[in-house]
C-alpha cells in the first residue's frame, strides 16, 4: 500500500559564505575562535551603529547565483525578519524576503534511473547569522550562554522547487550543489562543520496527484547521508499515519543520529518581514553580472569532457579527477610535468586522496606537491622504481622534504632490471619451490602467480616485476 503513495521534497539550503569579513561589518568572518571575540557595535546592535553591506559578500553570493542559473535581480533589499529569542541582538534578523538576490535556478542530478533531472530553485536571498548559544550546567542549575562570533556571518538561503521525489534526489542535489559552490570559491560547504545547512520540507500525497499536502521540517541533519536517512525515515512515518488515519500537522521535528528516528521539536512559526531602513536598497546592474559571470570558473561537467578529450581519461576517471576544483588543478599541475594523465589520475585517486584524508590534510596545504609527485611518478614510468617502493617513498615524502630521488638513494629502493641479476633471483626460486614448479607444468596457472610473489618476496620488493613474470614464463617453458 506504501507504493501508492509519492513523496513531494523541497530544501532549504544555508551556506555560509568565506568572505574576509561580517555581512554588515569589519568584524573577521570567523566562527571557531574563542568566544566573543570578533564583535562590534553592529555585531551587537548598539544604539547607534550602522551597518555597511559588504562587496564581498555581494560579489560571492552573486556567484552563487549565477552558478545555479538563477536570474540575478536588478534591484535587491532587505528586510527585517522579526522574532525574539537570545541569539539574535536585534530582535529581527536582516534577511531578504521580499526583494530577494536571485530567482528561478536550476540545477542538474543525475536520477536514480541513471538520466539527467533537472530541479528548480524558486530563490536564493541573502542573510546574516545569528548568534550562537551555548548550554552548560552550573552545578545543578542549567545555564544558557551566547557566543556573538557569528552574529552577522553572511548566509545565502537557497530555496528550491518541490520537485524532489526520493531521499536520493535529496542527497544528489546537495553533493552537486556542493561541488559547484565550492568550484566558485564561495563556500567550503561542509555539513559536518555548519557551513552548509540543509533543512528538508517533507509530504506526502497519491500517486499521479498534483495537490500539496501539509508538509513538516526536518532538521538536524549534519551530513548528506543522515539527509538521506532522515527523509527515508520521516516518508516512512508519514505514510504510515495516512494509513492509520493520523492527521498529519505542520510542524518542525529533529532528526536523531543515534536513534535514526524524528521527533517533534516545535510548531511551525513565522514571524513578520518588513522593510528594513537601516541597509540601502542594493542594485546590481547588468555589466556587474557580465564581470561575475566572466569570472567562473570552468565547471565540473565541462571539466570532465575536457578530460576525456584531452587526456583520454575513460568517463570516471574524468569524473573523478574534476569532482573537486583543488583535485583538479592538482591533477594537471602534476600532468603537465610530462606525467601520463591515467598514470596521475590512478596515483591521485588510490594513494594521494586516501593519504590525505589519513592525515587530515588537503591539497592545498599538503608537501607533496605537484613537482613532487611527478618525479616519483617519473621514476616509476621510467622503471627506476616499482609500484610497491614507490608507495613506499610517497609515504615518506609526507615526512621530509627530500626529493623522491633522493630518498630512493638512501633507502635503497632502486628496482632491480638487470637482466642476469633477475635471472639468477629467478633460478633460485625455481629450485627452491620445485612443488610450485611442477603445478604450473601441469596446468595450474596460479603457480606461476606465487613464483612471482616469492621472487618479489627474495628480492625486498625491489624486483621488476614485469621483466620477473617475462623471466620466470620463459624459464617454465
Amino acid at each position: 500500500m506504501k507504493t501508492d503513495f509519492e513523496a513531494v521534497i523541497g530544501l532549504e539550503i544555508h551556506v555560509q559564505l568565506n568572505s574576509a569579513t561580517k555581512m554588515f561589518c569589519d568584524c573577521p568572518n570567523r566562527t571557531g575562535d574563542e568566544p566573543n571575540q570578533h564583535i562590534c557595535p553592529i555585531c551587537l546592535w548598539l544604539p547607534g551603529a550602522m551597518p555597511q553591506f559588504s562587496h564581498e559578500v555581494l560579489e560571492k553570493a552573486v556567484r552563487v547565483g549565477l552558478v545555479l542559473n538563477c536570474n540575478i535581480q536588478q534591484q535587491s533589499a532587505f528586510d527585517q525578519k522579526v522574532y525574539y529569542y537570545p541569539d539574535l541582538p536585534k530582535g529581527y534578523q536582516l534577511s531578504q524576503a521580499h526583494q530577494p538576490l536571485a530567482k528561478n535556478g536550476w540545477l542538474e542530478i543525475i536520477g536514480e534511473d541513471g538520466q539527467s533531472k533537472r530541479l528548480g530553485i524558486r530563490k536564493i536571498h541573502m542573510e546574516e547569522d545569528v548568534a550562537k548559544l551555548v548550554h552548560e550546567s552550573d552545578g545543578r542549575t542549567p545555564i544558557s550562554l551566547v557566543d556573538f562570533n557569528r552574529a552577522g556571518v553572511p548566509l545565502v538561503e537557497i530555496v528550491t522547487e518541490p520537485d524532489l521525489r526520493s531521499p536520493h534526489e535529496a542527497m544528489e542535489f546537495i553533493r552537486t550543489l556542493r561541488t559547484y559552490i565550492r568550484y566558485v570559491g564561495s563556500s567550503e560547504c561542509s555539513m559536518e562543520q555548519g557551513s552548509l545547512r540543509v533543512d528538508a520540507n517533507i509530504s506526502i500525497r497519491p500517486k499521479s496527484s498534483d495537490q500539496l499536502n501539509t508538509k513538516v521540517e526536518i532538521k538536524n541533519m549534519n551530513s548528506i547521508r543522515n539527509l538521506g536517512d532522515a527523509i527515508t525515515y520521516e516518508i516512512d512515518r508519514q505514510i504510515g499515519s495516512l494509513i492509520s488515519g493520523d492527521p498529519i500537522v505542520i510542524h518542525t521535528r529533529l532528526w536523531d543520529p543515534e536513534k535514526r528516528v524524528t521527533s517533534p521539536m516545535r510548531g511551525k512559526f513565522e514571524g513578520p518581514c518588513v522593510p528594513d531602513p537601516s541597509v540601502p536598497q542594493i542594485a546590481i546592474p547588468d555589466e556587474f553580472q557580465n564581470k561575475m559571470r566572466c569570472l567562473l570558473p570552468e565547471m565540473p561537467d565541462q571539466k570532465a569532457a575536457r578530460f576525456v578529450n584531452q587526456y583520454k581519461l575513460n568517463y570516471e576517471e574524468a569524473v573523478l579527477m574534476s569532482s573537486e576544483r583543488d583535485l583538479s588543478e592538482y591533477f594537471e599541475a602534476v600532468v603537465n610535468r610530462k606525467v601520463r594523465p591515467r598514470t596521475a589520475a590512478h596515483w591521485i585517486a588510490t594513494q594521494m586522496v586516501p593519504a590525505l584524508k589519513e592525515r587530515n590534510q588537503s591539497l592545498t596545504d599538503t608537501p607533496v606537491t605537484p613537482d613532487r609527485l611527478a618525479n616519483l611518478l617519473t621514476m616509476v614510468e621510467e622503471d627506476k622504481i616499482n609500484a610497491n617502493s614507490a608507495k613506499e617513498v610517497m609515504m615518506r615524502l609526507f615526512e621530509t622534504d627530500q626529493t623522491p630521488q633522493a630518498i630512493v638513494e638512501q633507502w635503497g629502493f632502486k628496482q632491480i632490471s638487470e637482466i642476469s641479476e633477475l635471472e639468477n633471483l629467478v633460478d633460485e626460486v625455481l629450485s627452491t619451490h620445485s612443488s610450485a614448479v611442477n603445478n604450473f607444468r601441469n596446468g595450474q596457472a596460479k603457480a606461476l602467480g606465487f613464483l612471482v610473489g616469492q621472487a618479489m618476496q627474495a628480492s625486498q620488493g625491489k624486483a621488476n616485476p614485469k621483466r620477473l613474470r617475462e623471466i620466470l614464463t620463459k624459464k617454465l617453458g
